[in-house]
């Protein structure tokens, strides 16, 4: 469990649990799953001593659910908000990472896509994230709040607001900001997803594929209708998060007024990030499918082009097997049969008759090239 301090001024790590609410910003508590569930009464009663209120008891097992999907949820003092990550497994040590990384198949790419959920319990003036057992995505947050401001050139000391280290201004801007890292971090991958499939692409267009695995293909399309659905369900749960902001009441402040319209725009930003994600799984679903048409319409053309140089070279044969059948009569008195030279007239005439037809049929193309 990680605890932090963040006021716009800078951003303080905490050893143990906040015994009173902040004189300035607010809390960020960020546990793993396992020590949300070791420590729930811990959390609870410092949930208790900083908002006044804790977590209800549907909401504490939506936190520990490891497969639930996304959704969005409120009461009157607290959101809640449960979020599956579309990024990279960094760790085989979560049970949750593992129980998704095998139930993934396909490409390597889409095993290492990793779809736990993280929970979001956003207060006034606390934020409690529930995470999977490797943290990865509060960590990389964590170590960007933690991060030095740049310098100012101009002044020779650090810039609290220069573009990139502006401090989240509530936990409601915190969380879009970790939901936002969680969506980017599925946008990375894109151009390896892409490349591999266009890989897979290429290996089924080719003539003479044969050796495809087909199974792995299978699991690929499976797992990208997968990563469609949860990526439907991220944009409902967003766009219910967004819905309910037009409902907080209005502030009477200048400054009130701008921050939660810069919680409106980044919530359209995160929405607009998962829109994107949506049409890049549903657009390598749809070239997948294509692939897989046009490899056995390929395949089928080929076996046609088969087909017909056999059907050609079978009637080739057909009036040569007449001759020779004509021949094989057992009658005494068969014309050119008893001549000297009639063997040769009927091989002449069986020469001439296949020439002629494999010429009329090239001509029409029965027998024609084909590319490899």
């Amino acid at each position: 469990m990680r605890i932090f301090h963040i006021q716009s001024s800078g951003v303080q790590e905490l050893d143990v649990l906040p015994h009173a609410p902040p004189e300035q910003g607010f809390f960020w508590i960020a546990c793993a799953r396992p020590a949300f569930q070791a420590q729930l009464a811990e959390v609870q009663g410092a949930l208790q001593r900083l908002t006044g209120l804790q977590l209800v008891d549907l909401h504490v097992s939506d936190l520990l659910n490891g497969q639930l999907p996304s959704h969005y949820d409120y009461t009157s003092q607290y959101d809640l908000l449960v979020f599956r990550r579309l990024a990279t497994v960094p760790s085989e040590d979560s049970a949750d990472t593992a129980k998704a990384t095998h139930r993934r198949g396909g490409t390597p790419v889409l095993r290492r896509i990793d779809t736990s959920p993280v929970g979001f319990a956003v207060f006034d003036r606390v934020l409690l994230t529930v995470h999977p057992g490797d943290c990865s995505v509060r960590d990389a947050y964590a170590a960007r709040l933690l991060a030095p401001a740049p310098m100012d050139p101009r002044e020779g000391r650090a810039n609290p607001t220069a573009s990139g280290s502006r401090k989240p201004t509530s936990p409601a801007d915190l969380m879009l900001r970790v939901v936002n890292l969680m969506v980017d971090g599925y946008l990375d991958l894109r151009r390896e997803l892409s490349r591999e499939l266009d890989h897979w692409q290429t290996e089924l267009l080719k003539p003479r594929a044969r050796n495809v695995n087909w199974s792995s293909l299978l699991e690929a399309r499976l797992a990208l209708h997968a990563l469609d659905e949860i990526c439907e369900d991220q944009r409902t749960a967003v766009q219910d998060w967004i819905d309910a902001l037009e409902t907080w009441e209005t502030p009477q402040t200048p400054a009130g007024m701008r921050d939660l319209d810069l919680l409106k725009v980044r919530s359209r930003d995160v929405l607009e990030h998962i829109e994107r994600v949506v049409h890049h799984v549903r657009r390598m679903e749809q070239s997948t499918e294509t692939t897989v048409q046009m490899h056995f319409s390929m395949q089928g053309n080929r076996t046609n082009d088969i087909m017909r140089t056999l059907t050609a070279l079978t009637a080739v044969f057909l009036p040569l097997n007449l001759i020779a059948g004509i021949f094989g009569m057992n009658f005494e008195f068969i014309p050119l049969v008893h001549k000297q030279d009639g063997f040769w007239w009927a091989m002449g005439s069986m020469i001439t008759i296949a020439t002629l037809l494999i010429a009329v049929f090239w001509r029409k193309r029965y027998l024609a090239r084909t590319g490899s």
